[in-house]
């Protein structure tokens, strides 16, 4: 039968091979300090077993030297006269002696096996008194030879979905299984990389979306996985941008969701070429796709502004516009945005309006673009003064063609409808209803004085609708 571990088994460090040799007793004296730790004194049993085990280790191996006390006694019992091994004192006690050692055989070999037992006993007790009472960093210096002695194994993952400490985790674009595994440990995330790289050996089809992610310490591998899939940990700030609205106006809804100021757009927007708009633009104004959109954290103004050009530019890939094309037709389609109001389906003969003007050498005549040249996009409506500025580059009353550049935001129908307008004779449109955007569309001037003056009345019906016609 094996033999079970001793005391110097057990507190051994890693790596070292048993001592045969026994550890002399030392001489009486002062009380010794243990040569492994100057500061531990002899008086606590941790440092005692450690200054033993390091002691034998020193200390060389004598392939004839008795390996236990025992077993010295015996091989000196065994090179004495038969006469001389019960003692001094007589031949007969010397006899008796021999047959007491010989017939202790037995309960000796018993009481071994009682003392490894008690062995066992005592380790158990003098680890826990260690730990409770102040040995901790024996505690640390020794801990894998306790636990691999005593099949105390540390685990490598947590069992927990985490201990309510929140920590945010990024994951990189081009980050793979192993990168999310040593992320996730430094973090504190998982306790161990393996335990992590383990689940995702279970699960190989397991893909990663950049970004980042609020998490807690302490999770399992399997709940950390599950956490990093699921979209409601994943942060992200929300913009909401409608059609139709100027870029000023875009600006203050991308600050309110990044918590970025507005002056760094402004800023970044001066640098509008480098962000993919035509150097033949005069701004950024048209260029900015409006949609809904989803930041991540840090990201900066020009990056989110990059991001809403590049969007627009790939529209307007789609829908067949040339990038020599650009300018013009963004130029009419925010026009027609603008003009259109809520009503969808009028934008096709709106977007024919301007362009048989356009065709027949006829002044666009939009409100909408000189309230733009004003500074007021909040409204379409203008005064006589406004409208007789030739100083305003988008005056299109007192200037022939296009203005200058858009003067908003369109979306996909506005430019479908610069690019396919619905066939027809039509010069003229008004709005007889702003709440609804019911529209009349007249091809001579008597027809839409006519519909300009139902638009009045409408205004004049209510308080309600007054609102809409300033």
């Amino acid at each position: 039968m094996a033999e079970e571990p001793s005391w110097d088994d057990i507190f051994r460090p890693a790596g070292s091979e048993p001592a045969r040799p026994a550890v002399p007793t030392p001489a009486p004296g002062p009380e010794p300090v243990s040569t492994a730790h100057p500061t531990a004194r002899l008086s606590d049993p941790f440092a005692v077993a450690a200054a033993e085990a390091q002691a034998a280790q020193a200390a060389p191996v004598d392939p004839n030297q008795p390996t236990s006390r025992r077993a010295a006694r015996e091989a000196e019992a065994q090179s004495q006269p038969v006469g001389q091994r019960g003692g001094s004192r007589g031949d007969s006690r010397g006899s008796a002696g021999s047959g007491r050692g010989s017939s202790g055989s037995g309960r000796g070999s018993q009481s071994v096996k009682k003392k490894r037992r008690l062995g066992w006993l005592w380790a158990l007790l003098i680890v826990i008194v260690l730990i409770g009472g102040g040995g901790v960093a024996g505690w640390v210096m020794f801990e894998p030879q306790i636990r691999h002695v005593l099949g105390w194994e540390a685990p490598i993952d947590y069992t927990t979905t985490g201990n309510g400490t929140k920590v945010t985790v990024v994951i990189q674009s081009g980050d793979i299984g192993s990168d999310v595994a040593k992320t996730l440990q430094q973090a504190g995330v998982t306790k161990t990389f393996t335990a992590f790289y383990q689940v995702l050996l279970k699960n190989p089809s397991v893909t990663f979306e950049p970004g980042s992610y609020s998490l807690q310490k302490e999770m399992s591998a399997a709940s950390a996985l599950a956490a990093l899939k699921d979209p409601k940990n994943k942060i992200v700030h929300v913009a909401v941008i409608k059609e139709g609205v100027s870029a000023q106006s875009a600006y203050v809804q991308l600050a309110a969701a990044t918590g970025l100021p507005v002056a760094d757009f402004q800023a970044a927007a001066k640098d509008y070429v480098s962000l993919g708009v035509p150097a033949e633009a005069p701004s950024i104004e048209g260029f900015l796709f409006p949609a809904t959109y989803t930041f991540d954290p840090g990201v900066t103004a020009s990056q989110v502004l990059k991001q809403l050009v590049t969007t627009m530019n790939q529209h307007l890939d789609k829908a067949g516009v040339a990038p020599a094309d650009r300018l013009k037709v963004l130029t009419l389609a925010s026009i027609v945005q603008r003009e259109s109001g809520p009503s969808v389906s009028d934008m096709h003969k709106i977007a024919r309006v301007f362009q048989n003007r356009l065709d027949q050498g006829m002044r666009l005549q939009s409100d909408a673009t000189v309230a733009y040249g004003t500074g007021h996009t909040e409204r379409v409506t203008t005064t006589d003064a406004e409208r007789a500025d030739t100083s305003n580059p988008y005056n299109t009353y007192a200037h022939n063609g296009l203005p200058v550049g858009p003067i908003g935001l369109p979306g996909d129908a506005a430019i479908d409808s610069a690019m396919h307008p619905t066939a027809g004779p039509w010069l003229y449109f008004v709005a007889v209803n702003l709440k609804t955007g019911e529209t009349v569309f007249s091809t001579t001037i008597a027809e839409h004085n006519a519909a300009v003056k139902q638009w009045q009345a409408w205004c004049h019906a209510s308080a309600e609708n007054a609102a809409y016609c300033k």
